[in-house]
């Protein structure tokens, strides 16, 4: 009964569901908005558009544009019938490949209406989401400018050439006057359609059938005029001056002379090339030199001209329009060419500056999917409806290719303003009845086209920005009372101001080109993406794609973004790239099951198998912490600065696991172990500390962290050194468990052979925003534990906390070591680390030291051992220096079949200096010892313990150790009564924190080695005792006990 409340019933929810209808909350039409001012709200009507009225005429509508009327014949000129049908085919496949895409996309659940953008976030999260959705936002703003400058183009070019503000004085300014004139025309042109947009959307909706009407009717008329090419062409005379295209705007005769009354005069040709009317008049060397011919602009699709206009003519900006196969001699003064009515190339043409200009004429194919929320089905319209309109645009582009190449003069085709017919629209003079229905046609169409893209726009970005996904555009998300985006609108219409100002239809439509071929490659990537991690939840009712497809699409939409211009493409890359960090950083926290999730998961998890393999080599080895912290009462964490120290020793590398553990059982302090996550998750946010939080609720706290120290991690990402605080208040709290769990603490990391790190007076370390001055790390190497005191402060040195401090190394020697020695050899093997560090060597008293060494297994041995062999073999560098062998850690007593045979230090020290051959062998012995180092050594009387090695020493004990009673020597040091070692051990540790505290009081940091906890757990409080004196008078101290590994290396 108690999940009926939070799970509603099966029927109920169906029920819902089949209610459903796709308009989402808040995105209802406009024009239903404002008929429902009224007080009755009429039930909304469910939205009913097929297939062919809702996604094939807008998606045919959008694609077959501007570039079709005013710059394809231009481009058949150019790059040749086969090149063209190159860029024609590698831009429609392209679509067509993304369309695919789309479809799989929005066959795969409920698309709501908000189209492409909705689409592409749900699949790829708010990143990619957010990045696409701008990339399509400003191509569509793009577009809109593009189509505006279209429309400006055909008005002042074709329809009032009169209207022109800027008139050139000379030809060569002529360029310069045209662009003028577009901006001034498209700027009044700009706000006009923002103001018919802010007024009523409706009335720009109602018109789209009559401007898609136009487009169709200008097609159909293409075709028509090229088939009555065939019987009879129409006569547009093209006048050529020996092999070059003249302009004939001045002049009506294509002949230099003409007879009139039996008298030979000059005609107007003649004035624009000689310095006077007359027959004797200096005339240009070109003019006098060459015949003028007539030839028709458009010989028929029969007459052969397709097989002129198959190859390329590309050329540098100025070159004159010639035509091949006519002989001409050449003029002597060719830069006076610019003055005279030639046809020329306005811009440098080649290649993939023409993949850039004609690709905005296949974009569109996005249009269905915008209108998904009126669509009778989406899920079986869009993907049909798109593919034919792709298809059949595609049908009309390669057609219009070939035919273009087959009907017109290449001459003609190269002329993009048609100054060689008398200023006709080139694509006009092909069409029947008159050129006017292509010229009026195409006028309308851009308006229209120009007109939507203002509309969808500012929709696209009020959706971005309802979604919260992008803090700064915030803003844009209001708009009047019925949800028109008055904002966005205003934003649109700056953005497409810029578009204008650049006021060439050649430069805009590259821009225009690089964010739509963004915006399609992330629809391929997500198809992809999605498709190759198998998602459960993708399961698309569009069958017919699959991951190579989308992976082909996507590399097809990078290649063109490169080809046609590089330049570009990286500054629209670098545009996504910023929103994608920025939304990364700032955006809200969504929630959307994206495929990119699912990527990083798949990720992780093949990471984590290779990890698997292998225990890490000591050159990788990095502390990866398991960093235990308390929690007051309130669940808060009591020592932060535990936190501001791991991530100073991190830097955020490696391995951070935050634990913690609660007292009680799970099912009743559930809530309170997910408060004290999301405190520690806090906690961890304002130090910066990059890691995982793991509480445990356990009904032994001793259990819970012991669980902790076993099980945290997963695979390979386990941790391997435990940091904690020192428990402060041990003397004052009457429980002693407080103090008996951290020494258990100690115990469990020794067992797991990880490090230990102990922190006292922990709240006196330093936050992250601190920058300690000049200062020093002191770190006091006793015994040996693998390099980590080394390692810690080179770690900490990284962080900018710790940067200007300096590290001092101090070692103890005994009275009868050789200091000097000892110091040389020290420095030698630091300068092999390649640590930076001062040396000093303190000096003390056998006996005052000899109980340091609380646990047998550590021995001085070791570190004397490693700096003597770098000593040793000094002359035989290629010899290993590593460290000595784990074995000989200790003298390790392990039971080998039942007989217990001692390996000791002595022996394989005393066997080095008789043969130094053996040296290599026992240091390759290294890894094959035992771990066993404490805990599972049977007690077979006592250890030796053991202090420095000088020659001596050695004799006596190689001479020793020939007698039968080996371990008389040193029984007396642990067969003392408990009171006498106590009171010994209390001795050596007021000597060392006399000698510690007088060299390092005034350091930022303290390291010391930790001595191990005592076998038999009644001299834990001792113990305690112990390092309480140790410590005493030191301001910030860790302890450091290393895990029985070597971690750092001498090398590369």
């Amino acid at each position: 009964v108690e999940e009926m409340d939070s799970h509603p019933m099966v029927s109920s929810l169906l029920n819902k569901l089949a209610n459903y209808t796709n308009l989402s909350q808040g995105a209802h039409e406009h024009e239903e908005a404002d008929e429902n001012e009224g007080p009755k709200k009429k039930t909304v009507k469910s939205p009913q558009m097929g297939t062919f009225m809702g996604v094939y005429l807008p998606c045919l509508q959008n694609i077959l544009g501007v570039i079709l009327f005013l710059r394809l014949t231009w481009i058949v000129g150019t790059a040749g019938i086969l090149q063209s049908l190159v860029i024609v085919g590698m831009c429609c496949s392209c679509t067509m490949l993304t369309a695919i895409s789309m479809s799989a996309i929005a066959t795969n659940g409920v698309v709501p209406a908000g189209g492409s953008y909705y689409m592409i976030s749900r699949s790829l999260g708010p990143e990619f989401g957010g990045a696409v959705g701008l990339c399509f936002y400003l191509g569509t703003t793009f577009a809109g400018s593009m189509y505006i400058l279209g429309t400006i183009e055909i008005l002042l070019t074709y329809i009032v050439p009169k209207a022109a503000i800027f008139v050139a004085e000379h030809k060569e300014d002529e360029v310069d006057a045209l662009l003028n004139n577009m901006r001034v025309y498209g700027t009044c042109c700009l706000v006009l359609m923002a103001i018919v947009v802010f007024v009523g959307v409706k009335y720009v909706n109602k018109l789209a059938l009559v401007f898609l009407a136009c487009v169709i009717l200008s097609i159909l008329a293409i075709y028509a005029g090229v088939i009555k090419t065939i019987f009879e062409p129409p006569d547009f005379p093209v006048c050529l001056l020996g092999n070059r295209t003249l302009q004939n705007h001045a002049f009506d005769l294509c002949m230099k002379t003409e007879v009139k009354d039996n008298l030979t005069v000059t005609t107007k040709l003649w004035s624009l090339f000689c310095d006077g009317p007359d027959l004797n008049a200096t005339c240009n060397d070109y003019f006098a030199s060459n015949i003028v011919t007539e030839i028709q602009g458009i010989p028929g699709l029969i007459s052969g001209a397709i097989s002129e206009n198959m190859w390329p003519e590309y050329g540098p900006h100025g070159m004159l329009v010639e035509k091949n196969n006519v002989t001409s001699f050449e003029g002597s003064d060719p830069a006076k060419d610019i003055y005279l009515p030639y046809v020329v190339n306005d811009i440098t043409t080649f290649f993939t500056l023409l993949v850039g200009i004609y690709f905005p004429s296949v974009t569109g194919i996005m249009a269905g999917s915008n209108r998904s929320g009126d669509l009778r089905d989406a899920q079986k319209s869009i993907p049909i409806g798109t593919i034919l309109a792709i298809a059949t645009t595609s049908f009309i582009y390669i057609s219009s290719v070939v035919l273009f190449g087959a009907c017109i003069e290449g001459v003609l085709l190269r002329d993009k303003f048609g100054d060689s017919v008398k200023g006709n629209l080139v694509i006009g003079t092909l069409s029947w009845p008159s050129p006017w229905v292509i010229v009026i046609g195409s006028f309308f169409s851009c308006c229209g086209a120009g007109l939507q893209s203002l509309t969808g726009a500012p929709r696209l970005l009020q959706a971005i920005a309802r979604d919260g996904i992008v803090p700064f555009l915030q803003v844009f998300g209001h708009g009047k009372a019925n949800g028109e985006p008055t904002w966005a609108l205003l934003l649109t219409a700056g953005i497409c101001e810029i578009g204008i100002l650049i006021a060439s239809l050649d430069s805009v439509a590259p821009i225009l080109s690089m964010f739509f071929l963004m915006c399609y490659m992330f629809v391929n990537l997500a198809c992809a993406v999605q498709t190759l991690l198998r998602t459960p939840n993708w399961r698309p009712r569009f069958k017919y794609y699959h991951w190579a497809l989308s992976f082909l699409g996507m590399s097809l939409c990078i290649a063109i973004m490169f080809i046609s211009s590089w330049y570009y493409a990286l500054v629209a890359m670098v545009i996504a790239g910023c929103i994608y960090k920025y939304i990364e950083y700032r955006g809200a926290e969504k929630e959307w099951g994206d495929g990119i999730r699912g990527l990083s998961l798949n990720a992780a998890r093949y990471a984590l198998l290779r990890l698997e393999d292998a225990p890490p080599h000591t050159k990788n080895w990095r502390p990866q912490l398991l960093v235990l912290l308390n929690l007051d009462s309130d669940q808060r964490v009591k020592h932060p600065r535990l936190l501001s120290f791991t991530t100073q020793l991190k830097a955020g590398k490696g391995l951070t696991i935050v634990g913690n553990v609660f007292e009680g059982t799970y099912l009743t302090k559930e809530e309170e172990a997910k408060k004290a996550e999301q405190n520690i998750k806090s906690a961890m946010a304002a130090e910066r500390t990059k890691g995982f939080c793991h509480v445990v609720v356990s009904s032994d706290l001793r259990d819970g962290v012991s669980h902790l120290i076993q099980s945290a991690g997963l695979g390979g990402m386990k941790h391997n050194s435990v940091l904690m605080s020192w428990p402060g208040t041990w003397r004052q709290s009457n429980d002693p468990t407080s103090w008996r769990n951290f020494i258990e603490t100690i115990r469990e990391t020794t067992a797991a052979h990880q490090a230990l790190l102990v922190a006292k007076n922990v709240d006196s370390f330093p936050t992250n925003q601190d920058c300690l001055g000049e200062g020093t790390i002191d770190v006091w190497w006793v015994v040996h534990d693998g390099g980590m005191l080394m390692l810690l402060p080179f770690l900490l040195r990284q962080h900018k906390v710790w940067r200007k401090c300096k590290m001092r190394i101090f070692t103890v020697a005994q009275m009868d070591d050789n200091s000097i020695q000892m110091k040389k050899d020290l420095q030698m093997f630091l300068y092999h680390l390649r640590l930076d560090a001062a040396v000093e060597v303190v000096e003390m008293h056998d006996n005052d030291i000899s109980a340091f060494t609380y646990e047998k297994t550590l021995v001085m041995e070791q570190r004397s051992q490693m700096l003597k062999q770098m000593h040793l073999s000094r002359t035989e560098r290629e010899r290993e220096i590593q460290s000595i062998t784990d074995e000989s850690r200790s003298s390790i007593r392990r039971k080998n079949q039942g007989a217990t045979e001692t390996v000791n230090l002595s022996q394989q020290a005393s066997t080095m200096e008789d043969t130094q051959e053996d040296e290599a062998q026992l240091i390759h012995d290294k890894n094959t010892a035992s771990y066993a180092a404490a805990n599972d050594k049977p007690d077979v009387g006592p250890d030796r313990v053991h202090m420095t090695w000088t020659k001596d020493k050695l004799l006596t004990e190689r001479n020793r150790s020939r007698e039968p009673n080996t371990n008389m020597a040193v029984r007396d040091l642990f067969s003392m009564k408990p009171n006498q070692s106590n009171v010994r051990r209390m001795h050596t540790a007021v000597k060392l924190n006399e000698v510690v505290v007088n060299k390092s009081q005034g350091a930022h940091l303290v390291l010391l080695n930790m001595p191990g906890p005592p076998k038999n757990r009644g001299g834990d409080e001792n113990y305690m005792e112990f390092l309480e004196v140790l410590l005493e008078g030191l301001n910030r101290v860790l302890l450091v006990r290393g895990g029985g590994r070597e971690v750092i290396t001498i090398y590369s």
